[in-house]
């Protein structure tokens, strides 16, 4: 296999990144080249945390994951899906794990993030108000930057109280308007896509599609 010439120097750009506290690099052409192959090769990303930083996507690994608490037994059909934690719940925990310095902004997402859903719903009957809805945050980055932390936040949802095709989703979003979208058509399916995405993280949204997710 031929050796990669920048392999060495892209290594050091990386280690660079994560040991500033901001994630800064020099302003030269090598490393801007260096930031153009990482980029592409989806190994650094834009940080959410620090304006013209970057974030190694490696630094991310073993980020934590937030679903809800009892998801499993849902899964496993122990429960029903009107007991799965509340959002407001998944959303606490997932500001609780950030420095403290970077609560306060994670905090003025909280009504978007978890708050009642309403895109895909507009089809439905005026007295459907129960339809489930599930949030999750994992690390990774999209068109635009994640929420602080470098997450990315979505939810598995019933988009009609009639079950067939179409009836679920999984969605996912970056801190502005960049999404994607999978639709499924049952609750396992949903789910099942959603460990997909779990055991993806960290990702770029682009990296998506290879799951079968479109742009919405």
């Amino acid at each position: 296999m031929p050796h990669d010439p920048h392999e060495t120097f892209d290594k050091s750009v990386l280690d660079r990144i994560e040991q500033s506290p901001v994630g800064a690099l020099p302003n030269t052409p090598a490393y801007q080249d260096a930031l153009g192959r990482l980029y592409a090769s989806h190994q650094v990303y834009a940080s959410a945390d620090h304006k013209d930083g970057h974030v190694t996507a490696r630094s991310l690994v073993g980020a934590p994951l937030f679903v809800a608490s009892n998801l499993g037994e849902l899964v496993a059909g122990a429960i029903d899906p009107e007991a799965l934690e509340p959002n407001s719940s998944i959303f606490s925990r997932y500001v609780g794990s950030l420095p403290a310095d970077r609560r306060a902004r994670a905090e003025a997402h909280r009504e978007r993030v978890a708050g009642r859903p309403v895109l895909h719903r507009h089809k439905l009957a005026a007295d459907v108000h129960d339809l489930v809805h599930t949030l999750f945050l994992v690390p990774g980055t999209g068109p635009h930057p994640g929420l602080p932390g470098n997450y990315l936040h979505g939810s598995v949802l019933q988009v009609s109280a009639e079950p067939g095709p179409g009836s679920w989703a999984v969605h996912i979003h970056d801190n502005d308007d960049g999404d994607a979208l999978l639709r499924a058509d049952s609750l396992q399916e949903a789910l099942s896509h959603l460990q997909e995405v779990l055991d993806s993280a960290p990702f770029n949204m682009n990296e998506l599609g290879a799951l079968g997710f479109e742009p919405s």
